[in-house]
């Protein structure tokens, strides 16, 4: 079985972006991951809808990449925060790799991104990059195979 003949009805790349293959989804991530938590603060700083903000945050606590957390501010209602969960927070790394990606490819010459991410410990910027289990460097595509896997079904 070849890869044109295999199902891809269980493929986790389909089934990541049911759940976050969405501009405004990634942009919600986007400020979650930078420390946004409040409905008003995504609101203001993404610039949707409140209809649509509400129902990307349901379906992002639905699928547990979001938890709410209440909150009260003196004088008013009781209130959710919304915070990553691990599910979240595991999604980082996707998250940082469209930034890459971004910063080579979309933005203009001469062009800043707004966030400078870096490595705490000594200052250098943070990259992604593609590595075995065995912890060897960087690879690149032609450095690996990719074979059918044991879930794999032929396409009906």
């Amino acid at each position: 079985m070849e890869w044109l003949e295999a199902s891809t009805e269980n493929c986790p790349v389909q089934r990541t972006l049911d759940v976050v293959g969405e501009k405004w989804t990634l942009l919600i991530l986007r400020d979650a991951v930078n420390g946004v938590r409040r409905f008003d603060d995504f609101h203001r700083h993404i610039g949707l809808s409140e209809a649509v903000l509400s129902d990307r945050l349901r379906k992002l606590i639905s699928a547990g990449v979001l938890k709410t957390v209440p909150y009260r501010e003196p004088g008013s209602r009781a209130r959710n925060e919304y915070r990553l969960t691990r599910k979240g927070w595991d999604l980082w790394p996707v998250l940082m790799a469209l930034t890459q990606w971004g910063e080579t490819y979309a933005l203009n010459p001469g062009e800043s991104p707004p966030l400078d991410v870096r490595h705490t410990g000594c200052e250098a910027p943070v990259r992604v990059v593609v590595q075995c289990s065995a912890d060897h460097a960087a690879l690149a595509p032609a450095e690996v195979t990719a074979r059918l896997g044991p879930g794999a079904r032929l396409r009906s």
